[in-house]
């Protein structure tokens, strides 16, 4: 890679903790710019040190409070941190709905604490395709602890544990689908269990039914067995801080755990077999879609579908013949 006076400089103040350059890369990363990925190539080899943590669960449970609580935190602990909230998309503007300046404003001010909003512009899992580089640029940044906060999308939320080194599954009873939300695949992801408002109705047998499944697995990896948090109402505000702080202590628990047992090395190669299935995609698959749609092409072979005229997997044969590599770039690009 040539030694780019300019991207040199970004990497520079990237580093430094710059949030202004921080911020134009992420969102060069959400608009798919050639120039952000030449700039995530430059910066990976100064990646791997941060604790990524994921929050995952129902919308409403209550994470982004959460998420803020662990802030103030982390920071007693001297350790920076970096947010990413993936929000819902706007169908107007493309970007996120409620983006960071009106969440966690109290750490506004704190240059040790950088948030940043991702809309998940029709990712499946509640997850921004954007989040895994967005991880590398705050890593590089040197933030310690880096936190997702996912939309809260059902069933497909089980892809945060392809992001995250510990999953923590936040849960609110009175709901009416505690079973439901546990059996989405959250059971086999989550390292961590919080019942957030826990002074309501019903957060005793959703504890309950927690421990039931749990201790219906034989043995656990690593020997870590989820721990069960109560949170409860905000405005106890002592009794808040304590039951947060617990949280905190299981999380870095964890974290250690994974270190110990080598389990994290496990979790980083799933991590680094997802980036690899992305970043083929993107090298060779949109290519190809790409010129498919722009030559007519695309629309020819929906017709060929739609009457019958033959099927998904020979067009997809078809196809891989007729593109070994990806399109080649015409002589005026």
């Amino acid at each position: 890679m040539t030694d780019n006076p300019e991207e040199l400089n970004r990497l520079r103040k990237i580093q430094q903790g710059d949030v202004r350059t921080a911020s134009r890369l992420i969102r060069g990363i959400e608009d798919n710019l050639p120039d952000a990925k030449t700039a995530i190539r430059r910066i990976f080899s100064h990646t791997g040190r941060a604790h990524v943590v994921g929050f995952t669960g129902a919308p409403g449970a209550g994470k982004s409070t959460l998420v803020d609580a662990m802030i103030t935190v982390f920071r007693r602990q001297a350790k920076t941190v970096g947010v990413l909230a993936v929000d819902p998309t706007s169908p107007f503007t493309g970007g996120a709905i409620l983006g960071d300046r009106v969440r966690m404003q109290s750490h506004a001010e704190d240059p040790g604490v950088f948030v940043r909003s991702l809309a998940t512009r029709g990712a499946l899992g509640g997850l921004s395709k954007a989040v895994g580089d967005a991880v590398h640029v705050m890593d590089a940044m040197g933030k310690e602890m880096i936190m997702i906060e996912t939309v809260g999308a059902g069933q497909q939320e089980v892809d945060i544990i392809n992001h995250s080194h510990t999953v923590i599954v936040v849960l609110i009873p009175g709901m009416g689908d505690e079973i439901q939300a546990i059996k989405a695949g959250v059971m086999e992801i989550a390292d961590i269990f919080v019942i957030n408002k826990a002074d309501r109705e019903g957060a005793g047998r959703l504890e309950n039914e927690l421990i039931a499944m749990l201790n219906m697995v034989s043995q656990f990896p690593g020997d870590w067995r989820p721990p069960i948090i109560r949170i409860g109402n905000l405005a106890d505000a002592e009794a808040f801080r304590e039951s947060v702080e617990e949280l905190a202590v299981s999380v870095n628990d964890h974290y250690q755990r994974l270190v110990e047992t080598g389990l994290l090395g496990d979790r980083l190669r799933r991590k680094a077999i997802m980036e690899i299935h992305e970043a083929l995609h993107d090298a060779i698959l949109a290519p190809v879609l790409t010129d498919l749609a722009q030559s007519g092409e695309m629309d020819r072979i929906v017709e060929r579908i739609l009457n019958k005229e033959s099927d998904p997997y020979t067009i997809a044969d078809e196809i891989a013949r007729k593109y070994p590599t990806r399109p080649k770039k015409s002589e005026k690009e």
